[in-house]
Parts: structure tokens; C-alpha cells; sequence
């Protein structure tokens, strides 16, 4: 098998393509609810198809696409959680694109290359099973039928592009967000939905399971937390006590929430973050050191054509080329070689031992569940308290430059826990793993192109971060980037609030106590703390629908006979996932093609229909029921047509 053509030029070109544009809707839908999907899938299925009408593509083939584009999700993560932090900071007043495509390109760069000695001790010898890895081979190798796949992608992107035509930063014929709020006495009572096609297909991807998690953690910050701070402590915070007055219980409630209730998700990411670390001090090095025995074997014996990674000589000359342009911008920040230095050593460590971390954790719980964003905030954290030895503790540029670095690191962790995704999936096809590893660092350059025109236009259309203005009443939350501006801020000189930060970190403790009697018991539900931390720091009407979305996976499982706990090969067959994957890329995508009049024109309501024709969220909550509705009936139909085997 291993003789099939797996690097062609049209596999290339195609993942490339694919790569770019999942990018952008991978980059839309991050700030726009913290959570990127894994695009490998997808992708195959488009492979699949365009590859038949240009003749018939082989399995290795559309593996290599779907490798190459599989960049998409992990380079838009470790972008858009980190680098909008520099606008937020007001460092930067728009991104810079020679330095997003060095911190984006080389860290990704960098991510495969950490991976490589990760392969044999992950793949091989721990066989850990990279769920997402199984379910991307499952595709490949059931592929009989793509073109229903792209029918169901094209239907249901178009759909979740039409809800977000209609929707507040579009036509405004529906609202963005239904939404129910009061006052209880001193406290605030607060319920709300985003009518976001996109939501409820994340939600569908990624399961009931985190869907509960994702909408506990909401409800600890918004039922619980805000309207008992309300209640109790509010009128006591003199600034505090002076926003609120006058604002409406949903204001109100917003307000608290971002002044404090947040940060309690900060201190769970934190300790989910560490406990990461910790869970895995045992397998960091075991890679190097399978790598290392593995590129010795290699040359006194020929290996097979699916056991040849590249080669470990090139993969230190590699990691040590491409550290060099990011020493030097590192200098052109801090104008110091004192401190410029030890900033690459430090993202040379943290980056190879979170690029393990990631890597494991994706072979345990997949990609999407990934804890990218808690190694982050660990790497800020590290890095702001030996730049506090450099630079002082109030250092002007001390948040700039961690987050530099955190921005290198994200990236790296990022690829590597989707490298070893597609590696999995190439040992069950018979590809080669080294032509993976150059197609995944060709796709994370090819991402790394588009991402700064992407993010210029989404924030001169509707801002990225930051507190809602005239201009931008609605802004793009970017939660991570705001969170790491906010941490490495926080670091050096600014206000945190550390009683939140600390409650979170003891809600994070007790999450993992609670995963850990439930990992003992061998129970189906987990609690990945990464998830719930997530939750807390999100509004909660991110939270609703993707627990809905959740809902209707569970339903439709059900209705299939697949049980609670059942592997991502088995999901893979679900064709409700594929709608769910083209309702986010199609809502995506319109939100981007939204945002080209509203900077072309400068009016952020050159779309926008009279007021006459506004209706009211009864009929987004009607329209995305129905696209949850024709999710569920395709996944359960396409059960009913299977023949029996």
C-alpha cells in the first residue's frame, strides 16, 4: 500500500486550499466562542469527492490532504488564543503580518518537529488511542459514497451561513442572542441561548459529555457565582457599585461577570494547566529516547516505508534554523540580547514539554478537548516570573513579551497534538509518517499566510476583545486572548483579582478529584477540567447551545443503538457530525464575507434591513430548532438506509 501515491501535486494543492480556508472559519469561530473544531474530517470528505471527479484519489491521498488541512484548527488555536492579546494591550493597533506569519509559521514549524520523536512512544509502544486519528481512518476507509458527505457538508453550511446572514451583524432580521434576565431580590436571575448554528454544531461534535461540562462550568459563573456576589459583595466594591447603577439585570449581570466571575475561570485553566504537567512527568522524555533508538535502528537497518519518520539529525537542525528569526524578532521587541536570549530558551522548553503534554492529552481525549489553552496561560505564567528577573516587575513591555512567547508555544503545542491525531490515522491506513510530518508543516505555513488578513478584517469589522464601543457594539470576545492579556498583564504591574482566581483554582482541584473517582470507577462520564473551566469563563449563552447540540448527539446516538462511551470510530459514521462540521464552516465563512462591506463601506449597518422588517428571537430560535432538527434526522436516517454488514 505504501507504494500508492501520497505526495502528488494535486494533494498538495488541495490540502493547501482546504487548509487556508478552514483557517478562516476555524479563526472566526475562535474569537467568536473560544473553541475551534477539528477540520481533518471535513476535509477528507472533500478530498474524497473533488479527487473522484479528477480521476479517483487514492486512501493515501485523501489522508494527505486531510493531514496537511488538519493545520487549520491548530494553527487558527494558537493564533487567535494569543496574538489578539497584543491588540487588547494596545501594542499593536492592527496585526502585523510579517510577525504573525513568523510566529504562527515557525511555531507550527516548530510544533511538528517536537512531535516527531513523540510518534514511537505515543503511537507505538503506548498505543494511546487518538480518538479523533481513529475516526479520520474510519472515514478514509468507508469512503465509498463522498458525494453524499459534500451534500450534507454544502446543505448545512449553507443553512448555518443563511441563520448568520439573518442574524445582528448581517440583515437583523433575527437577534443574536435570546435572552431573560431579572433581579431577585439583591441577586440577578439570568437565562439565555446565542442563536448560532455553529454552537449547536460544536456542541454535536463534541458530545454530551463535554456539552454538560461546558454548561456546569456556565452555570457556577452565572447562576450560582454572579447572583451570589450580587447579593453580598457588589454594593462593597465602590467602582463596582458605581457601574452598576442604573443597569438592567442582564447588563448588570454582564458587568460582574467580567469584572470578577470570569477570572475564576482563569485559576481552573490554571490548574488544569499544571495538572496536566504533573499527569505526564513520567512520559516526556520516553519519546526523545524512542526517537533516538528508533533513528539509531534506522541506520543500521532499513526500516518500513509507514515506520520512517524524519530523521532525528534533521529534526535538531530544524528546531535549532527555525529558532533563529524567532530570537531576532524576540530582540526587535526588548532591544536587549540579555533578555531576548533567555526568552528563546524558554520557548524552546516549554515548547517541547507542552508539545508532549498536548500530544498525550490529544491521545487520550482528542484535539478538540485539548488543554491548549491552560498550558498557555502555565507558559505566561513561567515566563512572567523570569522576565520579572530581567525586566522588573512593572517592565512596560513585560506582558508584550510573554505573551510572545505563549503565542510560539500555543502554536507548537497546538500542531503536535493534531500532528500525532494524523499520525495515528496514517499508521492505520499504511501511510508514510514523514511525508505526514512535511504535509502538516506545509499546511500550518499555508495557514499562517492567511491569518493576518483574517483577523484585520475581522477586527475592523466587528472588533476583537475589549469593551463594546459606538463603532463596535458587539465585538468579538476573543475569551483566551483576553484572558492571557489579562494574566500577563495581571504579571506585571496590573490588578487581578486574585480571590477569584484562587476559588476557581480550588473549583479546578475539586473537578479533578471528581474525574479522578470517576476515572477509578471506570465510569463513561469524565470530567476534563479544561472543559468546565472553558464554561466558566464563557457567557452563558455560548454555553446553552453547545449542551443542546450535546443533547441532540445523545438523542441521535440513541436512535443509532450506540451506547454512552462509544468510540470516535464508531461516531465517525454519524453523518449528524458532518452537518454539524458544515453548519460551523458555513456560519463561519459568512461571518467573514459580512465583514467585507461593513470595511469596505465603514458602516457596520450597510446590511442591515429597516427596522419594520426586525423580528424577534422567536424566529432564530425557530430557525436554528429547525437546522437542529434536519441534524438529527440526517444522522438517524443515514442509520436506517445502512445496509447491514
Amino acid at each position: 500500500m505504501t507504494s500508492t501515491a501520497q505526495l502528488s501535486v494535486r494533494a498538495i494543492v488541495l490540502s493547501v486550499l482546504l487548509a487556508m480556508i478552514l483557517a478562516a472559519a476555524n479563526t472566526y469561530l475562535g474569537l467568536f466562542a473560544g473553541l475551534t473544531i477539528a477540520s481533518a474530517i471535513p476535509a477528507a470528505v472533500v478530498s474524497m469527492g473533488m479527487l473522484r471527479l479528477l480521476g479517483g484519489g487514492t486512501i493515501l491521498e485523501n489522508n494527505i490532504v486531510a493531514t496537511g488541512a488538519s493545520a487549520a484548527a491548530s494553527i487558527a488555536a494558537g493564533v487567535i488564543f494569543t496574538i489578539p492579546a497584543l491588540v487588547i494591550l494596545e501594542y499593536w493597533t492592527d496585526f502585523r503580518y510579517s510577525w504573525v506569519l513568523t510566529i504562527a509559521g515557525l511555531g507550527g514549524i516548530l510544533g511538528v518537529l517536537f512531535s516527531v520523536p513523540l510518534r514511537r512512544s505515543l503511537i507505538i509502544e503506548q498505543k494511546l488511542k487518538f480518538p479523533e486519528g481513529l475516526a479520520a481512518a474510519e472515514v478514509l476507509k468507508t469512503g465509498a459514497n463522498p458525494a453524499q458527505g459534500l451534500r450534507i457538508l454544502t446543505g448545512s453550511a449553507i443553512g448555518g451561513g443563511l441563520v448568520k446572514l439573518l442574524a445582528g451583524s448581517g440583515m437583523r432580521l433575527i437577534p443574536d442572542t435570546a435572552a431573560i434576565a431579572g433581579f431577585v431580590g439583591k441577586g440577578i436571575a439570568y437565562m439565555a441561548v446565542n442563536l448560532s448554528p455553529a454552537l449547536l454544531g460544536v456542541g454535536y461534535i463534541v458530545g454530551l459529555n463535554i456539552g454538560i461540562l461546558i454548561v456546569g462550568g456556565g452555570i457556577i459563573s452565572w447562576n450560582i457565582a454572579i447572583p451570589f456576589y450580587a447579593a453580598n459583595y457588589a454594593a462593597a466594591d465602590p467602582a463596582l457599585a458605581a457601574t452598576l447603577q442604573g443597569l438592567s439585570a442582564g447588563d448588570a449581570a454582564y458587568a460582574i461577570w467580567a469584572a470578577k466571575i470570569r477570572y475564576m475561570g482563569v485559576g481552573a485553566m490554571l490548574i488544569g494547566g499544571i495538572w496536566a504537567v504533573i499527569s505526564l512527568r513520567s512520559s516526556l522524555l520516553s519519546g526523545v529516547r524512542s526517537g533516538l533508538a528508533a533513528t539509531r535502528a534506522g541506520a543500521a537497518a532499513a526500516l518500513a516505508e509507514t515506520e520512517r519518520d524524519l530523521p532525528m539529525n534533521l529534526v535538531l537542525i530544524g528546531i535549532v534554523l527555525f529558532t533563529v528569526p524567532l530570537a531576532l524578532l524576540y530582540h526587535a521587541i526588548v532591544g536587549s540580547w540579555g533578555v531576548s536570549l533567555p526568552m528563546t530558551i524558554i520557548m524552546i522548553v516549554a515548547g517541547f514539554i507542552f508539545c508532549s503534554v498536548s500530544a498525550y492529552m490529544a491521545g487520550l481525549i482528542g484535539s478538540s478537548n485539548n488543554p491548549v489553552s491552560g498550558i498557555t496561560i502555565c507558559t505566561i505564567l513561567f515566563a512572567s516570573l523570569v522576565l520579572w528577573l530581567l525586566m522588573g516587575r512593572t517592565a512596560p513591555l513585560g506582558p508584550v513579551a510573554a505573551i510572545m512567547i505563549g503565542a510560539v508555544v500555543c502554536c507548537a503545542a497546538a500542531v503536535g497534538g493534531d500532528n500525532l491525531q494524523d499520525l495515528k490515522c496514517g499508521q492505520l491506513v499504511g501511510a508514510t509518517p514523514w511525508r505526514q510530518q512535511v504535509m502538516l508543516a506545509i499546511g500550518a505555513v499555508s495557514c499562517a499566510l492567511v491569518m493576518a488578513p483574517v483577523l484585520n478584517l475581522l477586527n475592523a469589522a466587528y472588533g476583537i476583545g475589549g469593551a463594546p464601543t459606538a463603532a463596535h457594539p458587539t465585538p468579538l470576545l476573543a475569551p483566551q486572548a483576553t484572558l492571557m492579556a489579562s494574566v500577563a498583564q495581571g504579571m506585571f504591574g496590573g490588578a487581578l483579582p486574585w480571590n477569584m482566581v484562587a476559588i476557581g483554582g480550588a473549583i479546578g482541584v475539586a473537578i479533578i478529584v471528581a474525574d479522578q473517582v470517576l476515572k477509578a470507577r471506570g465510569a463513561h462520564f469524565r470530567m476534563p477540567v479544561l472543559a468546565v473551566a472553558v464554561g466558566i469563563y464563557l457567557p452563558l449563552e455560548y454555553t446553552t447551545p453547545i449542551f443542546l447540540g450535546g443533547l441532540l448527539a445523545h438523542f441521535a446516538d440513541r436512535a443509532r443503538g450506540i451506547a454512552p462511551g462509544a468510540s470516535e470510530a464508531e461516531r465517525a459514521s454519524d453523518k449528524g457530525v458532518l452537518f454539524g462540521a458544515g453548519m460551523i464552516t458555513g456560519e463561519a465563512l459568512m461571518g467573514i464575507v459580512i465583514a467585507i462591506p461593513i470595511v469596505a463601506t465603514a458602516n457596520r449597518d450597510v446590511l442591515a434591513l429597516p427596522d419594520s422588517l426586525h423580528f424577534g428571537a422567536w424566529l432564530g430560535l425557530l430557525l436554528v430548532a429547525a437546522l437542529g432538527w434536519w441534524m438529527y434526522r440526517i444522522a438517524v436516517r443515514a442509520a436506517e438506509v445502512r445496509p447491514p454488514r
